[in-house]
């Protein structure tokens, strides 16, 4: 029997791959599952360096090693630089809710409740995550692209090799910097969305600003600023960490640093609004 008799003669689907009817069954599963956990072992692992990196910075902090000039220039650079866009974004956040609120209330309800909702929404809500979407894009960005410039220019490797901690010299400053001043940045864009919420209400809803004040106090808590402030703390931590890790990681050139900037940018938003949706649960119940 010839060779071309015997190929003819093959059983059918003898060379079928596993996406086709003669393969092996349920082989999408078993590459989905593969790559879900390759996926999942990378999370892990990006996870833990993550951690590293935490760990090495806050003990560089309570050991008293870093510089106070670092950490001045980056306080600096974070807080007076971000100023003007955070009190723009939390003045434009009070307004849009006190409108919504007026729009809402036009029937049996108290008009001077208007006051509790803007200064609840503003306080607990809309400023700290308003000040940290903000912080992101104007300074999380910035970091991951900074070092990771360093990073593939090989800046990185000519500290160590002076035998100098990238760690200390450059992420636990901005760290430290964060923890410090985003719930200043939080507690100004408070009272930026307050103050415009209050000014709003009395223009569109006709609220006065004695009701106004009567409302916000009617049911306001001592522990609501408290919280408002601890998201600043938590997410001046999330940060600078996240954007520092990614910068470290980059590789590839400047196209690795673009991507390694757009991966920051979803990482830190993710983690903040996860961060931000576990917050009522341990806090406010």
């Amino acid at each position: 029997m010839s060779t071309t008799t015997r190929e003819r003669s093959a059983p059918q689907g003898a060379g079928a791959t596993a996406d086709e009817p003669g393969g092996m069954p349920f082989g999408w599963l078993v590459r989905f599952i593969a790559r879900l956990g390759a996926a999942f072992e990378r999370f892990l692992a990006q996870s833990g360096a993550m951690a590293t990196l935490a760990w090495r910075s806050l003990r560089y902090l309570f050991t008293g090693r870093l510089s106070l000039a670092d950490i001045a220039r980056q306080m600096y650079w974070m807080g007076v630089g971000s100023i003007p866009i955070v009190l723009v974004t939390g003045m434009l956040g009070g307004i849009v809710t006190s409108q919504q609120g007026g729009y809402q209330f036009t029937g049996g309800v108290p008009l001077y409740i208007l006051g509790s909702v803007v200064t609840s929404s503003v306080i607990l809500e809309l400023g700290p995550i308003m000040t940290a979407i903000v912080l992101i894009g104007r300074v999380g960005a910035r970091i991951t692209a900074e070092l990771g410039t360093m990073q593939v220019s090989e800046q990185i490797d000519a500290l160590y090799s002076l035998g100098r901690d990238p760690v200390r010299t450059l992420v636990a400053p901005r760290i430290v910097a964060g923890i410090v001043v985003v719930p200043t940045l939080v507690a100004m864009c408070n009272l930026a969305g307050v103050f415009s919420g209050m000014v709003a209400a009395q223009m569109t809803a006709g609220l006065g600003m004695p009701a106004f004040r009567y409302g916000a106090g009617l049911y306001w808590h001592n522990w609501d600023l408290f919280y408002s402030l601890s998201k600043g703390v938590v997410f001046g931590f999330v940060i600078p960490l996240v954007a520092s890790h990614m910068g470290l990681s980059t590789r590839g050139g400047a196209e690795g640093v673009g991507k390694a900037t757009t991966t920051a940018v979803v990482l830190m938003t993710l983690s903040v609004l996860i961060l931000d949706a576990l917050f009522p649960p341990l806090l406010l119940n």
